[in-house]
């Protein structure tokens, strides 16, 4: 069995691999102020929870945004499991082409979706993550990365907005029944909502016309169900892009 784990900036999502098969997905809190053995029990609690012993894990794939993280977990994972621990990097084989001058400056978080999104299509695509900031990826068909945008994620947008506003409420992030909003709560999720899927139709549309042609679009993250299906697009929502990357990122280094 293969352990995956990918550190966001809110949360830590850990997924179990026998083979090909996604056994389950589970997801902790991302606290800086862990010690190694806080995370070293979260973990082994995890497994316990599923069934699954540190006996069991024989290779682990990591991916991670926040560098402060890294050595707590990677050392509570040396800690209970003997297992080939692959970091994300740089130097890690990925099948994906990054031009040198770029290759230190890229996320792990979106290097691993790129090496998924590729596996899945064959023609150019567009990644697409949605979480505390949302991301674009651009790979054209000979698995080239060629390039982004990033932009606040909604979560972050509307942070900023009620946090310097007075009388503007904290709302769900849900889509309102009306894209012209009857009251201030469903005028807030239109702009925040609505808003977010015309900003990814608009962005998905000018990169497509910039590259000269069409893309396969693929979408990950917290918010995207909501989000993409106010999209007019056809876009392709898989919550577990990243997983499935780290599975593949794995397969392609393990000794």
């Amino acid at each position: 069995m293969i352990l995956v784990l990918d550190i966001g900036n809110t949360n830590i999502t850990i997924g179990i691999y026998k083979g090909k098969k996604l056994l389950f997905v589970s997801r902790i809190a991302t606290d800086r102020t862990y010690m190694e053995d806080q995370y070293a029990i979260e973990l082994r609690e995890i497994l316990s929870l599923y069934g699954i012993s540190a006996d069991d894990i024989s290779g682990v794939a990591v991916s991670s945004v926040v560098p402060s993280v890294n050595r707590p977990i990677l050392n509570a994972i040396r800690k209970f499991m003997n297992a080939e621990v692959i970091c994300v990097g740089p130097k890690t084989k990925t099948g994906i082409t990054i031009d040198d001058q770029r290759a230190e400056t890229i996320g792990a978080d979106l290097l691993v979706g790129c090496v998924a999104a590729a596996n899945m299509f064959s023609g150019p695509c567009i990644v697409l993550d949605m979480g505390t900031a949302t991301t674009f990826m651009v790979i054209d068909e000979d698995r080239h990365l060629l390039g982004g945008a990033i932009a606040p994620g909604v979560g972050v947008s509307l942070d900023a907005l009620t946090g310097r506003t007075e009388q503007l409420p904290s709302v769900s992030l849900e889509a309102p029944k009306h894209m012209i909003g009857r009251n201030t709560d469903e005028c807030m999720r239109s702009g925040l909502i609505d808003g977010a899927a015309c900003m990814i139709d608009g962005m998905c549309d000018r990169m497509e016309h910039e590259l000269g042609k069409e893309c396969n679009v693929v979408a990950t993250g917290g918010l995207v169900g909501e989000i993409v299906r106010q999209c007019r697009r056809k876009i392709i929502h898989c919550d577990t892009l990243l997983l499935e990357g780290l599975r593949l990122i794995y397969e392609m280094n393990h000794t």
